[in-house]
């Protein structure tokens, strides 16, 4: 029999970090993944001799010091990191329609203030009242500043800002308002709905420090495997969990699809909320509960194009870009067959080749799930490969050409500089994430209604946690900082918290 301290379900970095914290802390852990690579988003794949990455492809808040720093160091995987530290001046371009100018978001608040400020003159005290603002909200969340005993008024008192509001408040610029929001995909903002909270702390990481990964995210969850395995951990592959077998409050056991059993005193499960409702039939969880944590708002999906490209021919530069057309920042994932796509983000990943000239490019937009009906029947990863069929590859040309006829306007020459790509939809996210909708993010935050959406790490099955993007924040900094939560709530103290801290 398989019997482990702590059995965790999923290798994503919240599974890792979960992993890493409590093996250091002396905890038998095992990761069950049930993908040929771990790391959730983390994971990155080979096109034409370019690596690519699946889901992440920068990085905030690993300054020394800084909180994603911090916790990295007291899981020994800064010291091994291969990093690039993106444009001190723009670690993000916001590009708005035919607007020739490349609007600037740089590292550190006087730096960001600086570059803003010389395209708004007259919006300087509003950039300054902005950037307090955001730093205000990020100091009313404890773990987000490794800090311990927080009350749960810090946060609620935040909780109910508008993201649309809190901008348009303080700004009187309509073109500084879209510039300010422009890279907005980082957390599918919209109008009247996302929290000011999650723009803060996920922007304020960027604005302390920006870093892109070189040759690729799936490091970070290597290094972090590597070293839950140096503490007596075990991490196995190919190992897809389908239920967890209850007793009346209590987990005995996590079954395979191909019937293996995994025995541990507690289970934490780094899946979406509902999917993990789904494996248990214990009673302890209500129905009340179930049908809350089923009928929550998901974040859109994505398309991406992934592309291969010429030597010598597309310039390599440190920022991205983000762009959309003039008076949508706010509705990017409300467009129709005609007007796709309202906006892209460029990315171009760093190699152990690049110097000059760019080798490769990721280009992102919106895609809903819905316009994946006719195949999602269908499953298909490298680990159980099928084919979808002539009609999905032509979707999938046709969507391609489109956004790429579009991002050429701006970027007149790409296509020639195209060597091959290959190209990724919701149900690549689905399939490899192992979400139900090929959602982005997870749970949509909401200002108007906060508990809705909030997930407390601790179920009413006594020895079932939860962790990961749904927990709290979504991002390698929000799934890391859930990740402690959840360690938080096994380990009975906060202790963790200093060790991190003071590592």
């Amino acid at each position: 029999m398989n019997k482990y301290d702590i059995v965790i379900i999923g290798s994503g970095i919240g599974g890792l970090v979960c992993g890493g914290i409590l093996a250091r802390e002396g905890y038998r852990v095992c990761i069950l993944e049930k993908n040929n690579q771990i790391g959730g988003s983390l994971q990155t794949f080979s096109r034409d001799k370019r690596i690519f990455d699946s889901g992440v492809h920068y990085l905030g808040g690993l300054g020394e010091g800084q909180n994603l720093y911090q916790i990295f160091k007291y899981l020994e995987v800064m010291d091994k990191l291969k990093l690039e530290r993106m444009d001190e001046d723009a670690f993000d371009k916001i590009l708005i329609g035919d607007d020739p100018k490349e609007y600037r978001q740089g590292q550190g608040y006087e730096n960001f203030i600086r570059n803003l400020v010389k395209d708004f003159p007259e919006e300087e005290a509003g950039i300054r009242a902005y950037c307090e603002k955001i730093k205000e909200v990020c100091s009313r969340f404890p773990l987000y500043n490794l800090r311990t005993n927080g009350l749960h008024e810090d946060k609620a008192d935040v909780w109910g800002l508008d993201t649309y509001t809190v901008v348009s408040s303080l700004i009187q610029n309509k073109t500084l308002q879209s510039v300010l929001v422009g890279n907005n995909a980082l957390y599918v903002g919209r109008a009247n709905e996302t929290p000011f909270y999650i723009h803060s702390l996920i922007i304020n990481s960027y604005i302390q420090s920006a870093w892109k990964c070189v040759n690729g995210g799936s490091q970070i969850a290597n290094i972090l495997a590597k070293n839950i395995r140096k503490y007596g951990g075990e991490i196995i592959k190919y190992c897809e969990v389908t239920r967890l077998v209850t007793e009346a409050d209590k987990v005995l056991y996590a079954e395979t699809a191909n019937g293996k059993q995994y025995h541990a005193d507690r289970f934490i499960s780094n899946l979406h909320p509902a999917r993990t409702m789904d494996m248990t039939e214990s009673e302890a969880i209500k129905p009340v509960y179930r049908k809350r944590i089923a009928s929550l708002p998901q974040t859109i999906s994505s398309f991406l194009i992934h592309i291969a490209l010429k030597e010598n021919c597309f310039p390599y530069y440190k920022h991205n870009y983000y762009y959309h057309k003039p008076g949508h920042i706010w509705g990017l994932a409300d467009y129709t067959e005609d007007n796709w796509p309202l906006g892209y983000a460029i990315f171009l990943p760093p190699s152990y080749r690049t110097g000059e000239y760019a080798d490769a490019m990721t280009i992102f937009s919106y895609m809903r799930y819905e316009e994946m009906k006719p195949w999602e029947h269908t499953f298909n990863t490298i680990y159980d490969e099928n084919d979808r069929g002539a009609d999905y590859e032509l979707f999938k040309k046709r969507k391609a050409e489109t956004l790429l006829d579009c991002v050429e306007q701006r970027f007149p020459g790409l296509r020639n500089c195209i060597k091959s790509y290959s190209t990724s939809t919701p149900l690549s996210y689905r399939d490899y994430i192992g979400n139900y909708d090929g959602s982005l993010y997870g749970v949509a935050k909401d200002y108007r209604d906060p508990l809705k959406t909030f997930i407390s790490p601790r179920t009413k099955v006594r020895n079932l946690y939860l962790t990961g993007q749904n927990i709290n924040v979504h991002g390698v900094l929000g799934a890391s900082i859930s990740a402690l939560l959840t360690c938080i709530t096994i380990l009975g103290n906060e202790d963790i918290v200093e060790k991190i801290k003071n590592a």
